[in-house]
C-alpha cells in the first residue's frame, strides 16, 4: 500500500471474546459500571448458546417435521409476548416469504400480529384468552403451534397450548430455563439455560436453525411446487 493511499491508517476490526477483555482498553468516556454491565451480558452469551447447541438434534427434528406437515397443507401458528412476539413473527415471515433460497410460500400466522382480533379479544374476553381463542378459530388437527417465552409462565400462552391440545395440534415451546409450566404443557420444548435476554438471543438462532432444517427437508423431498393437502 502506497503512503498516498487513503486507507493507510485504516485499522482492522478486532473481535474480543469473553475472557479476553483485558486486552482491550475502555473507550474514551465509558463508565466502569456500564462496561461491567456489558461484559456481564456478553459473558452469558456463550453458556446460553452451548445450552442451545446441545439440543441441535431437537431443532433439526422440528424443522423436518414442520416441513412434512406444511407440505401436506398444514399450517404453523406462532405466538409470544413482547420480544418473543417479534421473534415469533420473524419465524412466520421466513416461512411465508423465504429463508435462504427460492421456494414456494407456506402458511404461517403470528397470532399477536392480528391487531384488530387481539384488541377485540383482550377487551371482550381478557388478555389470558388472547391466543387461545385464535387457536380455536384457525387451528386444525395436524397443524403446529409454536409458543415462545423466556419465562415459560405466560398465562395466555399456557391457555393457547391447552386449546391446541384439544384440537390435535402439535405444540412446541421455545423458552428460557426449564423446567417451566409452558415447556411442561407442550408436546415438545427447547429450553435455554441463561438470563432472559440471552435466552431470547438464542431463540432467534434456534428459529434460523429450524428454518435451515425446514428448507433442507423441502429440497430433499423435491417439492418445489405448491404444498399439498386440502384447500384452507
Amino acid at each position: 500500500m502506497t503512503p498516498e493511499s487513503p486507507l493507510r491508517d485504516a485499522v482492522a476490526p478486532v473481535l474480543v471474546l469473553p475472557g479476553t477483555e483485558a486486552t482491550a482498553g475502555p473507550a474514551p468516556g465509558s463508565r466502569p459500571d456500564s462496561v461491567a454491565a456489558v461484559r456481564s451480558h456478553l459473558d452469558n452469551v456463550l453458556p446460553a448458546f452451548e445450552s442451545l447447541r446441545s439440543q441441535s438434534f431437537h431443532l433439526a427434528a422440528w424443522g423436518e417435521e414442520l416441513a412434512r406437515r406444511l407440505l401436506r397443507g398444514a399450517r404453523l401458528l406462532a405466538a409470544g409476548n413482547g420480544g418473543s412476539a417479534a421473534e415469533a413473527q420473524h419465524l412466520t415471515a421466513e416461512l411465508v416469504g423465504r429463508f435462504d433460497g427460492e421456494r414456494v410460500p407456506f402458511s404461517a400466522i403470528s397470532l399477536h400480529a392480528e391487531t384488530s382480533a387481539v384488541t377485540a379479544i383482550a377487551n371482550d374476553y381478557g388478555f389470558e384468552e388472547l391466543f387461545a381463542r385464535q387457536v380455536r378459530a384457525h387451528a386444525r388437527s395436524g397443524d403446529v403451534l409454536m409458543l415462545l417465552s423466556t419465562s415459560g409462565k405466560s398465562p395466555n400462552l399456557l391457555r393457547a397450548a391447552e386449546a391446541a391440545a384439544r384440537l390435535g395440534v402439535a405444540t412446541w415451546a421455545l423458552t428460557g430455563p426449564g423446567p417451566n409450566p409452558l415447556a411442561s404443557g407442550c408436546d415438545e420444548a427447547v429450553t435455554i439455560d441463561g438470563p432472559a435476554a440471552n435466552a431470547q438471543e438464542c431463540h432467534l438462532i434456534a428459529l434460523h436453525a429450524v428454518c435451515r432444517a425446514f428448507d433442507a427437508e423441502v429440497v430433499r423431498r423435491g417439492r418445489q411446487g405448491s404444498p399439498g393437502g386440502a384447500a384452507r
